[in-house]
């Protein structure tokens, strides 16, 4: 336990003043007139200084653990990660001066592992994605450590009231469009945190919008949402880097859910790939998971005649993909065939309807 108040306090002012400088997020709004009247805006979190929604989380995780007393100024900091977090913890971890070490499955998108070198951590390999809990307190055991354990703290980290979360700063940027409360928040869940955050804020605000979360192949939170069995696992991790678990995480939180959607991986490929015609740059794989979903219900919307916006977030940038999503042998072999997808996406453009 660390009580040395002068480092914590010099600990929060360091982080907070790292947050200071840095502006929030785009909001960015689709320009889709297959569904005119139904706006569809996404909000671009790979303009965070380490490229992806998980900053937010990171940052969270620290000041969490900071004031709990669990981090000190010589504690190593270890956590288990499919990437995108990791890089961001290295980030702060540099920020405070701690040594970083990362628990990642060996399929992690090379990209990330040499960001997370970037910021002064490290990478260690492990062959599944459901070993990384194991290895990661074994680490923090044997090196007087603290496991930051995301899956775990993500939904406890941040003040889900307000307090510049995630949620706020949507409902915030939307005051001044068509429909500024949205019909729908969609979102997929890695940790869960995020939809978690998400869907107390709108509770506790007393907005009439409805989350609705999209779970990638591989995963068991769809069926734990809809079993509430938490026993439930998966043989396998998901191929959609950053969402998706082999097991029920503590920081996923079902009852601020309104809707759960399964979306194929070949469809949230595909669907970062169409996206890339319309913003002029590439999204991560989850980007085309939420969006699948957003269409799915904008299609629906209009079916009905209702009007109203939609959001969700554009999670990271398609960059640190090139050897993966883009690129045409690697999705032959571990997606398969993108073009029935596209296909869909191309009669969406022209009609608003998605089979």
């Amino acid at each position: 336990m660390c009580t040395d108040h002068n480092w914590i306090n010099d600990a929060v002012r360091k982080i907070e003043a790292d947050y200071q400088r840095s502006a929030d997020t785009h909001l960015i709004k689709l320009d889709l007139p297959s569904v005119d009247g139904v706006d569809i805006y996404l909000k671009d979190e790979s303009t965070h200084p380490t490229g992806s929604l998980k900053h937010r989380l990171a940052r969270s995780l620290f000041l969490y653990a900071i004031c709990n007393g669990w981090v000190g100024p010589n504690t190593p900091i270890i956590e288990s990660s499919s990437g995108s977090t990791a890089v961001s913890e290295a980030y702060f971890a540099r920020l405070l001066g701690l040594p970083f070490i990362a628990v990642m499955p060996k399929c992690t998108a090379r990209k990330k592992i040499e960001q997370i070198e970037f910021y002064g951590g490290q990478a260690h390999l492990v062959d599944r994605s459901d070993q990384i809990y194991a290895e990661s307190k074994r680490l923090a055991d044997e090196l007087n450590g603290h496991y930051m354990d995301q899956f775990t703290y993500a939904e406890r980290a941040t003040d889900w009231r307000g307090n510049n979360n995630i949620a706020n700063a949507i409902f915030s940027q939307m005051e001044l469009e068509d429909h500024p409360v949205p019909t729908w928040i969609v979102m997929s869940p890695g940790t869960g945190g995020t939809s978690a955050t998400i869907g107390r804020f709108i509770r506790y605000q007393k907005h009439d919008t409805k989350l609705c979360v999209v779970d990638p192949d591989n995963s068991v939170f769809f069926d734990y949402f809809q079993s509430r069995n938490a026993d439930l696992t998966g043989d396998c991790g998901s191929k959609i880097e950053g969402i998706g678990r082999p097991r029920v995480e503590p920081s996923f939180i079902p009852g601020v859910i309104d809707e759960m959607r399964k979306i194929p991986d070949a469809a949230s490929v595909a669907t970062a790939h169409w996206l890339e015609k319309i913003l002029g740059r590439k999204v991560g794989a989850s980007t085309g998971t939420n969006l699948y979903g957003v269409l799915q219900l904008a299609s629906e919307m209009k079916q009905k005649g209702e009007t109203g916006s939609i959001v969700t977030l554009l999670c990271d940038s398609g960059e640190r993909y090139l050897d993966t999503y883009y690129n045409p042998e690697w999705v032959k072999e571990n997606i398969g065939d993108l073009q029935p997808y596209l296909a869909k996406l191309e009669g969406f453009e022209a009609t608003g309807h998605i089979a």
